[in-house]
């Protein structure tokens, strides 16, 4: 009798955090294109109820407040860029076959969308840069983190006889982000789609200019 009851709870219970992830991913997949195209100030528990048809009641039950939606926001968006950019390059060894293909993939995510707005994080950023407080921190932190993984696969590259022992890491960095942020906002804000190309034939000249012969192989057009 005790085992059939506690049974049936527990169904219960997991069908009602099944209910109540499921409701999390849309909401979250909603408010992450809201953001890239409206900025995270966007965002509210009444508004995401109202378009998608869900209590409010509901909608703050899983977040709570206009704020910590907006922190899942970005921690969803950091899953899906992962995803999207770094995930794919799980068996592409270190070099500099594998800083190209993370350009690569970063400008594809940026041009096909991902985001409804381009770049979810370039969106953001301007938004909170000059403010304060845990969401500025977050969009920060975010930042901070893609430029020390391009870094990374940079140092490991040069470590591995690709790039020349004396190359600036950080300014390489810096600038190959820089282009292709460029061409996310310049395609964003113009409907075009040819700036991506000229941010990979920029990006591709500055890795070139830094590379050993070892290295030059590794950027040939037959790199992913």
């Amino acid at each position: 009798m005790n085992g059939s009851t506690g049974s049936g709870t527990g169904t219960k219970t997991d069908g009602r955090v099944e209910r109540g992830n499921q409701t999390r991913r849309l909401v979250l997949g909603r408010t992450m294109d809201i953001a890239s195209i409206e900025g995270l100030e966007g965002l509210s528990l009444g508004r995401i109820a109202t378009e998608l048809r869900l209590s409010k009641s509901g909608v703050f039950a899983l977040f709570g407040s206009k704020e910590e939606l907006q922190l899942a926001t970005i921690r969803a968006a950091v899953a899906v860029f992962a995803e999207s950019v770094v995930t794919p390059l799980e068996d592409v060894p270190p070099g500099a076959r594998r800083v190209r293909a993370l350009c690569r993939n970063w400008l594809t995510y940026s041009s096909d969308r991902v985001f409804a707005g381009g770049c979810f994080f370039y969106a953001v950023s301007a938004e909170f840069d000059a403010r304060t407080g845990p969401v500025h921190d977050a969009v920060a932190r975010t930042r901070l983190d893609w430029t020390a993984y391009m870094e990374q696969a940079m140092t490991e590259a040069r470590a591995v006889g690709d790039f020349v022992e004396d190359m600036d890491v950080e300014q390489l960095a810096f600038e190959v982000i820089a282009l292709m942020e460029a061409a996310n906002a310049q395609s964003v804000l113009l409907g075009d789609t040819a700036p991506y190309a000229r941010a990979e034939r920029g990006v591709v000249s500055r890795l070139r200019a830094s590379a050993t012969d070892r290295g030059l192989a590794g950027l040939g057009e037959d790199a992913p």
